[in-house]
């Protein structure tokens, strides 16, 4: 499976028309999070109806997993959690996201809301907890968009900007794999990376970069390699070996990476 990462996209409509045009080369597309921008002057109800848009037409091309971010938080629980209120639109167009957990292959993958308090963090401990109890060798990859604190994903550039909690699930559960975003700078400064090991699980976090097109992971689980390709160059890891730092350069691209999808 050829499998295609995204981030942070922040409601850059350049971005997403990358990625509508890029969907049919991969048999999965991963949003993990922020589709929205709480910064951006267009309204955010516009907003939601445009990126509703995107995913339905990428969803039409290929498999979709979607996650919600900080800024893709449009409305307020009973409770007074702050929610993303439009992701149940998506999950109605037949889009899997918050909440869901599902298999694709040999494959598990859970994908997890943001959380703004207890409610939904004490969900997302429940989700895992059952899916834990589904893994049985499967591979199970969570999408999260905070990345766990301390690691390098999640380095500003300055301190650790994750989340404790991610890091304390992630030693307790062990996931094989969890596809972050939120920390935009860390792939791109000294003592941060794209690519990362909390005890034996890959982290990654792609990455924020202005213009199309928008820094990105793809990952080939056949061969269990991942390549970052950003504005800064292309990188590569292969997962059946030990992370080593600096990541190398990568100068060619394997054979499996302009194959058609499956």
């Amino acid at each position: 499976m050829r499998c295609l990462i995204v981030s942070d996209l922040h409601y850059a409509l350049p971005q997403f028309d990358w990625l509508l045009q890029a969907a049919p080369r991969y048999d999965l597309v991963v949003l993990a999070g922020d589709a929205l921008d709480v910064g951006s002057l267009v309204d955010f109800r516009a907003q939601t109806l445009v990126v509703r848009k995107y995913l339905q037409r990428i969803s039409s091309l290929t498999r979709l997993l979607v996650c919600s971010g900080n800024h893709d938080l449009d409305a307020q629980s009973e409770t007074g959690e702050k929610i993303a209120r439009w992701i149940e639109d998506v999950r109605r167009l037949g889009i899997a996201c918050d909440g869901d957990s599902v298999l694709i292959g040999d494959t598990l993958f859970t994908i997890c809301p943001w959380w703004d308090g207890p409610k939904v963090r004490d969900q997302l401990l429940v989700q895992l907890e059952a899916d834990s109890k589904k893994r049985d060798g499967k591979r199970w990859v969570w999408i999260h968009h905070a990345p766990p604190r301390g690691s390098a994903i999640s380095w500003s550039g300055s301190r650790t900007m994750g989340d404790a909690d991610v890091d304390q699930w992630i030693r307790t559960y062990k996931p094989d794999l969890v596809f972050a975003g939120h920390i935009h700078q860390s792939p791109f400064v000294k003592d941060g990376s794209w690519v990362d090991r909390v005890a034996s699980t890959w982290v990654f976090n792609t990455g924020h970069q202005f213009g199309a097109p928008p820094a990105h992971i793809v990952m080939n689980t056949k061969e269990d390699e991942a390549i970052w390709i950003s504005a800064m160059g292309v990188q590569s890891v292969k997962l059946q070996q030990p992370l080593e730092r600096p990541v190398q350069d990568l100068h060619e691209m394997p054979i499996w990476f302009d194959a058609p999808a499956a």
